[in-house]
């Protein structure tokens, strides 16, 4: 049997590598540039590695998007510096793993059932987390770009 800790990082690898390779299959469709995809890829699966310890650490959904999306931003603005592309082609391709369509999807599917109460408690906690990625992403955007550029100042 395999330790609980063991389990637990194996877990964690095997959740990024799948947000890495969905997120470069959500950059194909969205048409990035072939020579961004691994860069998309690294976005996305940061952005999930931040989620997935965030919750691991016994915090709720609604911080892990958040510093989830802190991160993966943060680092769709150094990616945009770095390889002279738009930081939109990092930003919306990372944050694809984040997005609470499940929560969209059961939020209808109890409403449509007359579950009303399921459908009201779920569809708060998914404009919750929209908020704190739609905050995350308004929050590093709005930082100067001195913070995600490494050019050396000349004298």
């Amino acid at each position: 049997m395999i330790p609980s800790t063991l389990h637990l990082v194996f877990t964690g690898l095997l959740q990024t590598v799948v947000a890495f390779a969905a997120t470069i299959a959500f950059s194909v469709i969205f048409h990035t540039p072939r020579r961004e995809l691994l860069f998309t890829g690294l976005t996305g699966a940061a952005g999930w590695l931040v989620y997935f310890v965030v919750i691991q650490s016994g915090n709720g959904t609604v911080a892990a998007s958040f510093l989830a999306t802190l991160a993966l931003a943060w680092l769709s603005r150094i990616f945009s510096f770095a390889r002279k592309a738009p930081v939109t082609i990092f930003l919306i391709c990372g944050i694809f793993p984040l997005v609470p369509g499940a929560g969209i999807y059961y939020t209808g599917y109890n409403f449509f059932m007359g579950l009303d109460e399921l459908a009201l408690d779920k569809g708060l906690e998914t404009i919750k987390i929209a908020v704190a990625i739609a905050l995350g992403i308004g929050i590093v955007l709005s930082l100067p770009q001195g913070l995600f550029s490494f050019r050396r100042r000349k004298n």
